[in-house]
């Protein structure tokens, strides 16, 4: 997010506009709390994860007297277009604003999801996933080592991203994610065909919305009755360094948000589809992903 705020600050000060930065979300937008942001305010931030600007939930914002506060401040501040970076709820939140008080606004998907439609890829998925990897590569090593079973728990509520591309990249023999029904028997029965054949390690990777690694790993040795070890990242995932094409995602989308909204735009999301940078409704933008991710699942069978 920090490579996207830098796009957006640098592209106005480019186009000799004034940009203040809103701190905490859509709450520091309702507590008037922001500031103006200069060229040197976003100086080595490129590189930090997480957002200079903070992050929170917003209950009050859901309801109608709380939206109407944020846009009384937004006019009252001289704000003639808002950029809002992140997922569902900020877009649900742009929208809302642009729907009931004509604020134009266009939103910049910053999840480590990729949950959002309109885009190829958001802010901070390449990242979390290359974190996740990791980890894997780490405990692969004891795996093999102490050949046990371990599961491993990496964010995902409603989304097997992470989960997936993880699972894929560092030749786990099994991943479950919420997208696609599993068959807790049938991994067991798996797992006790590969130990039957030799097999002494193996890798379970669980998206968090699938079921939980503690769960899944009792289960297991209830059934197997062999020693079943879990490893939750949680959120370590949402930090540490971003990778080179987050940084650069970033700044193009923050830059070409501005530059939609100096053109008049509001109510659209900007993405990338095949490398190139488009724009879709908020509305379609918050409808439900739907990923076929059947491919990638007979993969891993495949390999392993």
């Amino acid at each position: 997010m920090n490579a996207a705020i830098r796009g957006v600050v640098r592209t106005c000060f480019s186009r000799r506009l004034e940009v203040y930065g809103i701190f905490r979300g859509y709450t520091g937008l309702i507590n008037e709390d922001m500031k103006l942001l200069n060229h040197h305010a976003v100086s080595n931030i490129i590189n930090r994860g997480g957002t200079i600007l903070k992050t929170s939930r917003c209950p009050e914002f859901m309801t109608p007297e709380g939206r109407k506060r944020g846009a009384e401040i937004l006019k009252r501040n001289g704000i003639e277009g808002l950029v809002a970076i992140g997922g569902d709820g900020t877009y649900k939140g742009a929208l809302a604003l642009t729907k009931e008080w004509n604020i134009p606004t266009i939103g910049v998907p910053g999840t480590i999801d990729n949950d959002l439609n309109g885009t190829d890829r958001t802010i901070g998925s390449d990242t979390a996933v290359e974190t996740a990897l990791s980890a894997i590569d780490k405990i692969k090593d004891t795996v093999n080592s102490m050949e046990r079973i371990f599961v491993v728990e990496v964010m995902g509520r409603n989304s097997g991203y992470i989960a997936l591309k993880s699972a894929m990249g560092g030749g786990a023999e099994q991943v479950l994610i919420p997208e696609v029904r599993f068959d807790v028997q049938a991994v067991c029965e798996e797992i006790t065909q590969g130990y039957i054949k030799g097999k002494a390690s193996w890798i379970i990777v669980v998206a968090e919305g699938a079921i939980k690694a503690s769960e899944l790993a009792e289960k297991i040795t209830d059934i197997t009755d062999l020693e079943t070890r879990v490893v939750v990242l949680g959120h370590i995932q949402r930090g540490g360094s971003p990778t080179a094409e987050d940084r650069i995602l970033g700044g193009r989308l923050g830059s070409a948000a501005v530059e939609m909204l100096i053109k008049g735009l509001s109510g659209k999301a900007v993405g990338t589809k095949c490398d190139e940078i488009q724009a879709v409704d908020l509305e379609e933008a918050v409808r439900p992903v739907v990923f076929n991710m059947k491919d990638e699942l007979q993969l891993i069978k495949l390999l392993t």
